[in-house]
């Protein structure tokens, strides 16, 4: 798979919504929807390189396991939410839309909270030297 392929997909279900949207306007969200959701199919069998590459710089480095976590975790909130919102949006929800997105930054700071206690030790251990 390559970018020319998710670019001819998605591209071709806009102009598809956009001829459909004049007839029956409720299925161009569907369409929309759809391309979406296959496009982010597509993209899935390309996670397992960046797995296993930001696997294998935590154990060069001899990172602790959390942080490669944290990151992997955080990036999948924001595509998820990134794609929810955007669907929101095309629906016409863009209230609906901001709170997803605001649903998402709380997701990533409760996904981050175990950092945060790792840096505060790092920080009180510091402190008591």
């Amino acid at each position: 798979m390559n970018i020319l392929t998710v670019v001819g997909m998605g591209l071709t279900g806009a102009l598809l919504a956009i001829v459909i949207k004049q007839y029956k306007p409720e299925f161009s969200v569907y369409i929309s929807l759809t391309v979406g959701i296959i496009i982010l199919a597509m993209l899935i069998g390309l996670i397992s390189p960046v797995l296993d590459t930001i696997t294998q710089l935590t154990e060069a480095v001899n990172l602790n396991d959390i942080y490669g976590k944290v990151l992997l975790k955080s990036l999948a909130v924001c595509y998820i939410t990134q794609l929810a919102s955007d669907c929101c949006s095309d629906a016409g929800e863009r209230a609906i839309a901001s709170k997803i997105e605001m649903a998402g930054k709380i997701a990533i700071v409760v996904i981050s909270l175990p950092l945060f206690q790792s840096l505060v030790n790092v920080v009180t251990g510091l402190i008591s030297f």
